[in-house]
């Protein structure tokens, strides 16, 4: 018998982990066929309306600083000193979160456990000089994000989210869910030959519409300002994209499968929240600093003052060290005795696509988190790492699996290398199995976000 940890959940995180039994085997929900329970899904329930209210980095870090507020955290701003009393604390830097919890045994020297993750996905941002068209089309200009499959954003009812840059320094979040745009595809009449492979011109072919007559000026922001109850004049900048406004839905006979928006990687960001506020509610005798990183700018490098390649998350764990009367060797100390999960979407076998796959290494929704290697480092894991993500699963009652590319195609990678070799600690890559991965919709199974979350949650309380 393999012991499960599965309990109630709450709106805003993982409440308690009781313990269940189950069979290795057992028939209860997917394909998998791997023993998985089907689980009150109160927790993908809470990821669904999480990707609802988060179509931008900036929307996903403020939604998730709303439920650790929920669970007691406090906000701390950069420019301010901070204080090392015991607590949960966070702080937002444009689409990046860092959120940590000091428990009343912690010391100068004590280690971190660190969940990584990322806040942005693939998709069309709107253009510094928005405002096109031609032949009568009024159009948005946009510049492809991160690595597209184009195709997935054609005749799909688009609306605009991001944040706004006011003159006065502020910003304010917009989100517009309406069906204000649409990437229209070519009929088939023009173009006989679009099932032999389609071909689109990333300049050409990829500009939404969003009415008919003259282009005019200013014509995009100030919709999208007035909606925001704004006076345009007052919008000086912004960072605006495009979402699918498709809500997420359960799929499939069963409904053991969930197809939603931006899953890569806001499945993680939520799940890391969930497991950072329940091992918060742990209490003092934490034998580690939790720690959540949920950076921006990933799907194009990472390399940004919000991404894994800058100095954020160093910066905030080396001033919780000083903050706690830790002296330098502390930090060293601390440093040496950390461990980062990096968690992000992996790759589910694809049914009509098996032999893209390593033969040996089909993993499937609904069994479970998967690790995730790769011996030339694309992914950071070693054998090291492998017992402590394995140690992780047993603790929670979890199954996992293990993801390893084929070695004819090359292997993406994720913020874990970059983790590792800028703070010079361990770091596992994990994730969860999915299909249509970068899509515009993706799909995943319904009771891994649980899954996932027990499993952080029980790395993250050592």
């Amino acid at each position: 018998m393999l012991a499960a940890g599965v309990g109630s959940v709450s709106r805003y995180g993982l409440q308690a982990v009781l313990p269940v039994t189950l069979t290795p085997g057992a028939a209860l929900t997917s394909a998998a066929g791997v023993g998985v329970p089907a689980f009150d899904r109160s927790h993908t329930d809470d990821l669904i309306a999480y990707l609802q209210t988060s179509p931008s980095p900036f929307h996903a870090v403020a939604s998730a600083a709303a439920r650790l507020e929920k669970a007691g955290f406090q906000a701390v701003d950069e420019t301010a000193s901070w204080e090392g009393t015991p607590g949960g604390r966070y702080l937002i830097r444009g689409g990046a979160l860092i959120a940590w919890y000091v428990p009343g045994s912690a010391t100068g020297s004590t280690p971190f456990r660190i969940v990584g993750s990322h806040t942005d996905s693939p998709n069309l941002r709107v253009k510094p000089i928005p405002d096109t068209g031609t032949e009568g089309w009024r159009q948005v200009a946009v510049e492809i994000y991160g690595g597209v499959p184009l195709n997935t954003w054609l005749d799909r009812d688009l609306g605009i989210s991001g944040r706004l840059a006011l003159r006065d320094g502020s910003t304010r979040l917009v989100q517009l869910d309406e069906a204000l745009l649409r990437v229209p595809q070519l009929a088939i009449h023009l173009d006989r030959g679009v099932n032999d492979g389609m071909t689109l011109d990333k300049q050409r072919h990829l500009t939404p519409v969003w009415g008919l007559g003259p282009v005019t000026e200013g014509s995009l922001i100030s919709y999208v300002a007035r909606s925001a109850d704004l006076d345009p004049a007052q919008v000086t900048g912004w960072d605006l994209m495009l979402h699918d406004i498709q809500a997420p839905s359960y799929l499939g006979r069963d409904r053991e499968l969930l197809a939603a928006p931006r899953l890569d990687n806001l499945l993680s960001v939520h799940a890391g929240t969930a497991a950072l506020a329940a091992a918060a509610a742990t209490g003092p005798d934490l034998p580690f600093i939790p720690v959540l990183a949920a950076f921006d700018h990933e799907e194009n490098g990472s390399e940004s003052d919000t991404g894994a390649q800058g100095p954020l998350l160093g910066t905030v764990l080396q001033r919780s060290v000083y903050a706690r009367g830790g002296s330098l060797e502390d930090h060293a100390r601390a440093l040496a005795g950390t461990v980062c999960l990096s968690s992000d979407m992996g790759h589910a076998v694809h049914p009509n696509y098996s032999e893209r796959h390593e033969p040996g290494h089909h993993p499937l929704p609904n069994g479970g988190p998967i690790l995730k290697v790769n011996v030339n480092n694309r992914y950071a894991t070693n054998g090291v790492g492998r017992a402590v993500f394995a140690a992780a699963c047993e603790r929670a009652g979890v199954p996992w699996q293990t993801f390893v590319s084929n070695n004819a195609m090359p292997c993406g990678t994720t913020i874990g290398p970059i983790t590792a070799a800028r703070l010079g600690i361990s770091t596992v890559d994990c994730g969860i199995a999915a299909l249509s991965m970068h899509s515009a919709r993706e799909l995943c199974g319904a009771d891994d976000p649980f899954l996932l979350a027990s499993v952080l949650k029980a790395f993250l309380e050592g």
